[in-house]
């Protein structure tokens, strides 16, 4: 097997975003729901390993969320 091939990377997709007070926070349970101020049709920002990678849209089939990445996120120029 490649090495590479071997490294995990932690992937996390920022939809998203909400305010609410604490004590809100605190009352959730299990089946809650948060609603975020944004919409099925604007840009997320996928992340790997914390750092941004892409942006893309959120697709919705029935009861199946699909990511169609749009474009990658240029990387940064490391000066030697």
């Amino acid at each position: 097997m490649n090495v590479v091939s071997s490294v995990k990377i932690d992937l996390a997709v920022h939809l998203g975003s909400a305010s609410m007070p604490v004590h809100q926070l605190l009352r959730m349970g299990r089946g809650a729901v948060i609603e975020l101020a944004s919409t099925e049709s604007e840009v997320f920002t996928l992340f790997a390993n914390d750092a941004p990678i892409a942006h893309g849209e959120v697709l919705v089939d029935g009861d199946r969320i699909s990511l169609r990445i749009t474009d990658m996120v240029p990387l940064p120029r490391h000066e030697i």
